[in-house]
């Protein structure tokens, strides 16, 4: 049983003062699957004490078993458990804050009226100085109709908030971009692209998350033509990048190259199209995708839009069959779809030095431990194995690096920078089968993928100010 921080609790119990107390909490707490955390005294009665103890469990439910297991014990009362994930969200993760002080009537003078009205007349006589003179430069639209929150599906904006406002949080911990969570009470296309077109004037770019195929590929395309700032889906892009970047490095520890590999993919929703493009962009030149029906290729009855356009970018040979039949002699398997989507007896049927992307999430097509005996590199979506799949790795540094240039908009080619970018800060003496990307933690990602990214926007001809040398 995995236990997590996610589905941890700081449990506050008064226990008897007498020997062996705390150790029978600590047996009953162990007995039922969970791990101990911080133990903190919080006063010493006459006869009791009363501590927090945090626990981690692998599930709600698992916490409410952990709760009355121990509240069954003689000698020690269950007082109260604190969620600690939900303590994190009381009154949201985020704030605004000045970046001056407002201390004196010079100050009000000069921050708002009457001296502010001479900064909004100079913007007005030249719209271009709102990128020196307000916030826009560093300051990204995180926007959803909660639709395809997560792995909860369509759950609305309002129960969106909380993941956007997370999604806020990395943007300035990780690249120094101030983001705020714009949640809309649509799902119509025309209204979502005509609100973010209504509030574009006030931002440098716009983050789309967590809406749903294939209504998320209309949006995008429809503001990427006609908003002339960078428009973003994390879900496709985000994963796009790291994907390309743990492949490419993937390549190197068995030995290929990405132009002679054949690839297979599961999933052909928003990220499995936005993976497909961005391989095929990169150098790839042999790729099957897959539903649940099987291989896509151009004639197969039934394909929507989307699917239709995927099929005409791939499978050049119309191949059909299972996606178990199509890892017959493949090098890569990227699975964006869900658990089972291949066997093992599919994996063991590709080609040595196979490479596994098993990244869904949490549950992944095709759990590590029944490939690892036979696939070279495996890499997933979960935190607990090595070679996490994660976009934190690349949209901080991707917005990062087009504000910094205020780019137009974000290339292919900014998005393959991003992904070697990412790739070469793990150096060819670290490179390993367990250690193909970076940790989300590492500090000097966001900073290459920045440069990476201004540059391939300056060479493209989409950055409105050319990349600061001395940066």
């Amino acid at each position: 049983m995995h236990t997590s921080a996610s589905f941890s609790a700081t449990v506050r119990v008064r226990l008897d003062d007498s020997p062996g107390t705390f150790a029978r909490f600590a047996a009953a707490v162990g007995e039922a699957g969970a791990s101990l955390g911080a133990i903190d005294i919080v006063r010493v009665e006459r006869s009791t004490k009363v501590r927090d103890v945090t626990v981690q469990a692998a599930d709600a439910s698992h916490l409410d078993d952990i709760v009355a297991a121990v509240s069954d014990l003689d000698g020690i009362e269950v007082l109260h458990v604190s969620d600690r994930t939900f303590l994190m969200h009381l009154g949201g993760k985020i704030e605004i804050v000045p970046r001056n002080p407002v201390k004196t009537r010079d100050d009000l003078s000069m921050a708002y009226t009457p001296g502010v009205a001479r900064v909004s007349r100079a913007i007005a006589d030249d719209p271009s100085k709102v990128w020196t003179l307000t916030a826009k430069q560093h300051l990204v639209a995180v926007v959803t109709d909660g639709s395809a929150v997560l792995g909860l599906g369509d759950i609305g904006p309002e129960a969106a908030m909380p993941v956007m406002e997370g999604k806020a949080m990395l943007f300035k911990e990780f690249g120094g971009v101030d983001a705020f969570p714009i949640c809309l009470a649509t799902q119509d296309p025309d209204e979502i692209v005509a609100a973010v077109k209504a509030i574009a004037p006030g931002f440098g770019g716009i983050n789309l998350e967590d809406i749903a195929a294939p209504r998320c590929f209309e949006v995008e395309s429809r503001l990427q033509d006609e908003l002339d700032i960078p428009v973003f889906h994390d879900d496709q892009h985000g994963t796009a990048i790291v994907v390309l970047a743990a492949l490419l490095n993937a390549l190197k520890v068995v030995g290929k190259e990405l132009g002679d590999v054949r690839i297979v993919t599961t999933g052909c929703g928003a990220a499995g199209t936005a993976v497909t493009k961005v391989l095929l962009a990169a150098g790839a030149t042999s790729i099957v995708g897959c539903d649940e029906h099987g291989a896509l290729y151009e004639g197969r009855p039934g394909l929507d839009a989307a699917k239709l356009e995927y099929a005409a970018l791939t499978n050049p040979e119309r191949l059909q069959g299972t996606a178990d039949e199509m890892l017959a002699g493949a090098d890569v398997f990227i699975g964006v779809s869900v658990p089972g989507a291949v066997s093992r007896a599919g994996i063991a049927a590709m080609a040595p030095g196979a490479i596994v992307f098993a990244l869904a999430n949490p549950q992944p097509e095709i759990d590590p431990e029944v490939v690892e005996d036979i696939a070279a590199v495996i890499a997933t979506g979960r935190s607990d194995y090595p070679n996490q799949i994660n976009n934190v790795l690349a949209f901080p540094g991707v917005f990062r690096g087009a504000l910094d240039v205020r780019a137009r908009t974000i290339t292919h080619e900014m998005q393959i920078a991003a992904a070697r970018a990412i790739a070469e800060v793990i150096g060819p003496d670290e490179l390993a089968a367990d250690y193909i990307v970076p940790s989300v933690f590492d500090r000097s990602v966001a900073p290459a993928v920045a440069r990476a990214v201004s540059e391939a926007a300056v060479a493209g001809g989409v950055a409105r100010v050319q990349l600061d040398v001395t940066q």
